[in-house]
């Protein structure tokens, strides 16, 4: 009943509201500080409008791009997303199955609920595995060199994260991985059974791409060491794909070119790192005109719908991702109300295509 009840993107935010403990809603849901880079983000693609276009034959129309030299059947994808499974068990295996149903990529995060080699056999090799650089480095080699091994070819080094930012939804909550139960979270979860009795029978979440020897992550632990010297050692070390998260600044995006990277990814981290950032979708187009045409952009942060995809691509993207609405739809309704939300998104880009003349992503230029 949940996944039929899920018209929107909000709609799957509203369920979930209601079934996850309040800790772990507010964990996927919380933006940094008081959450005013996260309602700017919002309010800055509420703004953006589509020119919209009459009498074109739009009867046929494609949703697939171009995409690393492959075609993707959806100009989005699923942004890497820490502890997934905290929204239902099995979450990321639900996420790689769509990838591969869709091929489109599955951003595989450092700190997935689930063996990173696991998730890219389900996604049929449609996973890309997303980096930090923590500590002194030497666990963040091991895990880029285990990547290879199973397989991934394209690598994301998010660069935004150089201390995580605070979050005062989840210290409130006292939010920790793992988890530490005392008499607040026993409460949460007590009035939260389905999810607190589903979570037990499963096994408590966990960091999955941690239980190698010699490496313990701390999810608090400062990422700052990392620099461009950084960057060129994973340059010269990966030889598949190499994208570069977190960019908001022109500069940084042309020394990013420079540096050899294979893509750029525009993001905010979903406002969840420094509330003061501007919004993503505001610096896209300057850093595409700096960049010029020949370089992959991504983008990512606050998109909710298949109207904010065409606004992004528009804008200059080539490619995007969705984040926490999808995990909002899977606590809403399994596996099932992840579908129906990715049919929902899908349906809105196409009758927006449709409305502002569209029949294919390639007519952007074109047509705006």
């Amino acid at each position: 009943m949940s996944a039929r009840a899920i018209h929107a993107a909000e709609d799957a935010r509203r369920i979930a509201k209601r079934r996850l403990p309040w800790m772990v809603f507010d964990y996927i849901d919380g933006a940094a500080g008081r959450e005013t880079g996260a309602a700017r983000n919002r309010a800055a693609l509420d703004a953006m409008t589509l020119r919209s276009r009459i009498l074109k034959d739009v009867h046929h129309r494609s949703l697939s791009v171009d995409l690393f030299g492959a075609s993707a059947e959806r100009p989005f994808g699923i942004a890497p997303m820490g502890m997934c499974n905290l929204s239902a068990p099995g979450a990321d295996l639900m996420l790689a199955r769509l990838a591969a149903r869709y091929k489109i990529p599955h951003g595989v995060s450092t700190v997935a609920s689930t063996p990173l080699e696991q998730i890219i056999d389900v996604a049929q090799g449609h996973a890309w595995f997303q980096i930090y650089f923590s500590g002194d480095g030497a666990g963040t080699f091991k895990l880029i060199d285990r990547a290879r091994d199973a397989g991934y070819q394209t690598l994301v080094l998010t660069a935004d994260v150089p201390e995580v930012g605070r979050r005062p939804r989840e210290l409130r909550h006292g939010f920790k991985m793992p988890f530490r139960m005392g008499p607040k979270q026993f409460i949460d979860f007590a009035l939260h059974p389905h999810w607190s009795l589903n979570t037990l029978l499963n096994g408590k979440p966990e960091m999955a791409n941690f239980q190698m020897e010699g490496y313990r992550f701390d999810r608090t632990e400062s990422r700052a060491r990392a620099d461009w010297d950084t960057l060129k050692q994973m340059r010269d070390r990966w030889q598949g794909k190499l994208v570069v998260k977190g960019v908001l600044d022109v500069e940084d995006a042309v020394m990013l070119k420079q540096a050899g990277v294979d893509a750029i990814q525009v993001s905010s981290h979903g406002a969840r790192q420094l509330e003061s950032a501007p919004a993503p979708i505001k610096v896209l187009p300057a850093i595409r005109k700096a960049v010029g045409p020949d370089i992959l952009l991504f983008f990512d942060s606050g998109l909710r719908s298949g109207e904010d995809v065409l606004k992004s691509l528009h804008a200059g993207a080539d490619f995007t991702f969705f984040g926490r609405i999808l995990q909002f739809a899977i606590a809403a309704g399994g596996e099932d109300g992840l579908n129906a939300l990715w049919q929902v998104l899908s349906d809105e880009l196409s009758i927006a295509m449709a409305q502002t003349g569209l029949t294919g992503l390639n007519d952007l230029e074109s047509q705006t």
